[in-house]
Parts: structure tokens; C-alpha cells; sequence
């Protein structure tokens, strides 16, 4: 297959932003040229040119070593998703991938793309009540997950697979679902992953003895092709990834994207790659994959430049310095308390930081403090710290610092990036939507091939995200200065982003008003330097009411995932808010605030709660 993505390589620049005058809107373009979009799927763009370094370790796990070359990663894309269409799935289902970071991840989430079905990923940590609402907002087809969550999902009335461990009743094995892809067998499944007809009932031991598959005109299909039914192959604009975000409002959703979405992302996110680049990346797979950053902006970058993964599954300081020093990670992207670890814990001295091949770290997910920034600069000085900004709606990386100085691509400090190519924004006032010039302040608007089709089955968060002009509003603040650079200020969303991890404030309050005790809630964010924010709750309490601030803490924590866990309850009179409803986050922020820095036994629930 041609190479359909050009590697730019450039002589040194000074480029300047460009600024169009488009019947009196402010748009900005980036000052790089624009980069052609192949129209391949997202599994074929990926893993185009394969052949070259087919011996080549692909994905290594830092702790066991289990290791996939990239024939091996082909091999297993292939096989699994003829596994998926074998067992009769269409263009279109979704698959939940209920997994923490382990080899097989990008596998399976490339096979299921290259069926024609729709990965989604749900966090491992998530309550089980949280796994069943994303199952079924999106009409999930097939869980994939292991044994540790077998027990969040078995009940769910859908088909399960399982990776990794002992067979457990009523499941699909991961290995046998490979076997009989890579057979191309035909065989139908119980349950309605695709057809009512379908009769096959999961092994009761997950061996190979025990499975039996009917016929296969059970799925009506030819046995000399394995490939879709005839009307169905996978187009570049069919849905491919169906992530859950909070967006600018509201509760989790799905964000409905494209192949097109994710391939042009990436074209523009690698654009700076240079020819001897190819091969030569070791990427830390640290962040979690059941994100979109993950998947794409690590996995599948990392892969399409022919590099190396190296995948852990959590944050142990120790584990994590001898990941990097054992495996060469050159490129890490993480989050900021991560670093704060690193310039404070005196761990790290246990190790000779002489031997670090690391050459960047990358922060995306939550706001790096200024202080922490140069602190860190101080103590790794040849490593560069890159801020990145992205979305999901928006298929992952908008701006970033995309190339090297030489390309005159290094974004200046404390700002997010510059355009990536083939992107247009714009700054507009939040009240009246006028377009903003250079240096003022406003909401990020952008527009481009990456912006998702929409929320899945919600018409009304979609028209409130993108107009009828193809711009997706952001709901971050922000400005672009004279050189191009963009800054963001503030958030006119209000989600809370913890450890890196998005919390929705109105998820949480509606926990809390489900309380028989509780009258009203508020949940704010509240500065933390370990966490970056936390969720606090104020609470208005009934008159008769015996809890105590510690047992809603509690109650919330039983019906959320473990970062979403309220940290500080304060009870309160009343909820301000303005006359037309909306609550007055920044006056209970502050009096949070006030109450923290007043009290000390305060500081020490704070403190005790976030190590738990």
C-alpha cells in the first residue's frame, strides 16, 4: 500500500499565523502548510507500511514484558475481527472494551474498527451502574473485558469476552474468538449480537472442547469469503469510536466519531514527523487507553510511526522510573501530579536519572501550574515539557507543540501550542458570538475534518456544541497572541478535572439529591496541588436530618467510580443562584475555599480522603 501521508521535512521557518477575514469574523489558520488526509480506515492508516518492521516490537507491557511484534499486531487486528464478523456482527455495533491498559488493547480496538464495528471504551474503575448506562445509551453488541470485571458486567444481557485468566462460565474465551477468526469459522452467537436466529451458546468452561458452533447457514453467509455482508464495507466516514465525555455540559455522553475524524486528527497531530523519525519512537502507555488520548493520541500515533508502546496499567513511582530507564521511553505524555511526584518524592533519587532516555513529557489532561512547570525544567533539564490541548469531540489533539525549533514549531511556555494544520479557530464573545481579534480574550471555537458528528442520540447537546456553520464550541476560554500562539485562561464548562480525569459536576449532584436527607447540592472545583482539582460538595440538609458530612462523602463514593468520590461536604443554608436557576459556582467556591484554609481538622479529612 502507497504511503498516502506526506513526513514533512522542513528547512527552519518563521512563519507567522495566519489571520482571515471571512465577512468579518477573526478566523485563524495555522502557520504551517496543510497536510493531505488519506482515505484510508483508521486500521489501515495505522498500520500502513507494517511490512518493514514486522519483527519489531510493537507493544511491551513494562511489568511481565508480554510483548506483541508488529506482524504479531497485524496477525491479531486480522484474526479478531474475522472472530467478530464470524460471530456475525454488522457495520455499526458497538463493542464496550471494559479493560485497563494491557498489550492487547490497541489490538482489540483496531480489530473492532476493522470489522466495521464501533470500539467504546469504559473505564475499569467505573461503578457498575456507570458500566450499565454506557451499555445501554449505546446499544452495546459485546463487552470485551477480564476477570477482575467480570462481575461489573455479567449481568448485563449481552455477550461477554474475556481476556486473559481462567475460562469463566458463560464467556468467550479471547484466544478461541482469535482461533476461529484466523480459520475463518462462521458461527452464530445466543443472544442478539446480530440476528434473533442466532443459537450459539457461550462454553461453560471456556475450552475448546466445549464450544460448538451451528452451521453456517445459521448466519447465512458463504463459507469461501470472510467479509462483510455485501453492502458493507467499511467506509472511511462510518463511526469507529464512540468514546463517553462530558462535554461543555451535563453528564456523560457519546461522542460519535469518524474514521475520517481520527485519521485526519493524526495527519495533522504528526504532521512534524520527519522520514528518520519512523521507528525510532518509545512512547510511555501510561494514560488510559478507554480514552480517546489514549487510544489515538498514544496507541495509534506511536504505531502509525512504526515506534513502540510501552503499556502499564498504573502509577507506582518506582515502577514508572524503571519503565522509562528499562524500556527507553523517549516520549511520556502524563499528567501534571505525576510530575509533582517527580520533582518531590525522594524516591527518584534511588535512581541514576543519567541513564533517562526521555526527550519530552506531554501534559493534556489537566491544567500545569506555572511553579510545578519550572521546578521540573530545573530537575530534568534536557527534557522537554509540552502542553497540549485537546478534546474529545474534536478526535484528541487541537493545538500542541508539533514540531521541533527547527521547524520553528516550539510553542511558547505556558501556552497550549499553535494550530495544527488543516484546523481553523476562532475566540468569540460567550454573549453575543461576535469573532475576537489577536489578544483578546473569548470561547475557543474550532473547525476542521476532526469535529465529531455529534452526541450520540442527543440532538440537543449536539446543536448546543456545534452550529449550523460546522464550528465546535469548546467551552474553554481563551486568546491567540500576535505570534500565534493560543493560551487558555478559564473554563466556562465545570467539569472538575481530577488526576487528569473528568468529573461532571452535575452527575455528582444528582447523586447527592437522590439522598433522602439532601434538600439541595452543589458540587464546585477546588484547587489542589496533588490533584489538580477536587470535587466539593455543599450540601443543604433536611431539618430532621442525622448525617453527617463524612457519611454523604460515603454515599457518594458507593455509587461513583473512585475519582469521581466527592473529597470535602460542607453543609450550607442554601445554594446560591442566580434569578434565572443557575447556581453561583464561584461564590461556593470561594466560601469552600475560606472554610478549608480556616480549618484545619478540615485540611486532614481533605488530606486522608484523597490518599484513599
Amino acid at each position: 500500500m502507497a504511503n498516502n501521508i506526506t513526513l514533512l521535512h522542513r528547512e527552519k521557518q518563521h512563519l507567522e499565523p495566519l489571520e482571515r477575514d471571512n465577512g468579518g469574523e477573526h478566523i485563524f489558520t495555522s502557520k504551517f502548510p496543510a497536510v493531505p488526509v488519506p482515505y484510508l480506515t483508521l486500521p489501515e492508516f495505522v498500520l500502513e507500511n507494517w511490512e518493514k518492521y514486522e519483527e519489531k516490537v510493537a507493544i511491551v507491557e513494562a511489568i511481565g514484558g508480554k510483548e506483541f511484534t508488529y506482524r504479531q499486531v497485524v496477525d491479531g487486528v486480522r484474526d479478531f475481527g474475522n472472530g467478530l464478523k464470524g460471530m456475525g456482527m454488522v457495520k455499526g455495533s458497538v463493542v464496550i472494551v471494559l479493560l485497563p491498559n494491557i498489550a492487547e488493547y490497541p489490538i482489540i480496538a483496531l480489530g473492532v474498527m476493522s470489522a466495521g464495528g464501533v470500539f467504546s471504551g469504559s473505564n475499569p474503575l467505573a461503578h457498575p451502574s456507570e458500566v450499565r448506562k454506557q451499555v445501554e445509551d449505546s446499544g452495546a453488541k459485546l463487552i470485551v473485558t477480564n476477570g477482575p470485571c467480570y462481575e461489573k458486567v455479567r449481568d448485563l444481557g449481552i455477550p461477554v469476552l474475556i481476556v486473559g485468566g481462567d475460562p469463566i462460565e458463560n464467556t468467550i474465551p479471547w484466544e478461541e474468538l482469535l482461533k476461529r477468526g484466523r480459520n475463518n469459522d462462521h458461527f452464530a452467537l445466543k443472544g442478539d449480537l446480530l440476528s434473533e436466529n442466532d443459537q450459539f451458546a457461550p462454553t461453560s468452561k471456556g475450552s475448546d472442547e466445549n464450544i460448538h458452533f451451528t452451521p453456517d447457514h445459521a448466519t447465512g453467509w458463504k463459507n469461501d469469503h470472510f467479509t462483510p455482508k455485501q453492502g458493507e464495507v467499511v467506509c472511511q466516514d462510518d463511526l469507529c469510536a464512540l468514546p463517553y465525555s462530558s462535554g461543555t455540559t451535563g453528564t456523560s455522553k457519546g461522542v460519535m466519531l469518524t474514521h475520517r475524524n481520527l485519521v485526519a486528527n493524526m495527519c495533522s497531530t504528526l504532521f512534524g514527523v520527519t522520514p528518520e523519525m519512523i521507528g525510532e519512537f518509545t512512547t510511555l502507555g501510561l494514560m488510559p487507553f478507554f480514552h480517546i488520548y489514549g487510544i489515538t493520541g498514544i496507541c495509534c500515533a506511536t504505531l502509525r510511526n512504526k515506534g513502540k508502546v510501552v503499556v502499564m496499567s498504573r502509577f507506582e513511582l518506582r515502577l514508572f522510573l524503571d519503565a522509562l530507564i528499562t524500556h527507553g521511553v523517549n516520549f511520556a505524555p502524563i499528567v501534571p501530579p505525576i510530575m509533582l511526584s517527580l520533582v518531590k518524592n525522594p524516591i527518584v533519587d534511588e535512581f541514576d536519572l543519567s541513564r533517562l532516555k526521555l526527550r519530552s513529557v506531554m501534559t493534556a489532561a489537566a491544567p500545569l501550574a506555572p511553579d510545578l512547570l519550572q521546578v521540573f525544567e530545573q530537575k530534568f533539564p534536557g527534557v522537554q515539557v509540552q502542553e497540549a490541548y485537546g478534546l474529545t469531540e474534536h478526535s484528541c489533539i487541537t493545538m500542541s507543540h508539533c514540531t521541533s525549533e527547527e521547524a520553528g514549531g516550539v510553542a511558547k511556555r505556558t501556552s497550549v501550542g499553535l494550530i495544527l494544520p488543516n484546523l481553523e479557530i476562532k475566540f468569540i464573545d460567550p454573549d453575543t458570538r461576535i469573532s475576537l481579534p489577536k489578544t483578546t480574550i473569548g470561547e475557543l471555537c474550532v473547525r476542521s475534518q476532526c469535529v465529531m458528528k455529534g452526541y450520540y442520540k442527543n440532538e440537543e447537546e449536539t446543536a448546543r456544541t456545534l452550529d449550523s456553520e460546522g464550528w465546535l464550541h469548546t467551552g474553554d476560554v481563551g486568546y491567540i497572541d500576535d505570534d500565534g500562539h493560543v493560551f487558555i485562561v478559564d473554563r466556562i464548562k465545570e467539569l472538575i478535572k481530577y488526576k487528569g480525569f473528568q468529573v461532571a459536576p452535575a452527575e455528582l449532584e444528582a447523586i447527592l439529591l437522590s439522598h433522602p436527607s439532601v434538600e439541595d447540592a452543589a458540587v464546585v472545583a477546588v484547587a489542589d496541588q496533588e490533584a489538580g482539582e477536587i470535587p466539593a460538595a455543599c450540601v443543604v440538609m433536611a431539618p430532621t436530618s442525622k448525617e453527617s458530612e463524612e457519611e454523604i462523602m460515603k454515599y457518594v463514593a458507593s455509587n461513583v467510580a473512585s475519582y469521581k468520590r466527592v473529597r470535602v461536604v460542607h453543609f450550607v443554608n442554601s445554594i446560591p443562584k442566580s434569578p434565572s436557576g443557575k447556581i453561583l459556582r464561584r461564590l461556593l467556591r470561594d466560601s469552600v475555599m475560606r472554610r478549608l484554609n480556616s480549618s484545619s481538622n478540615t485540611s486532614k479529612d481533605h488530606g486522608s480522603a484523597q490518599s484513599a
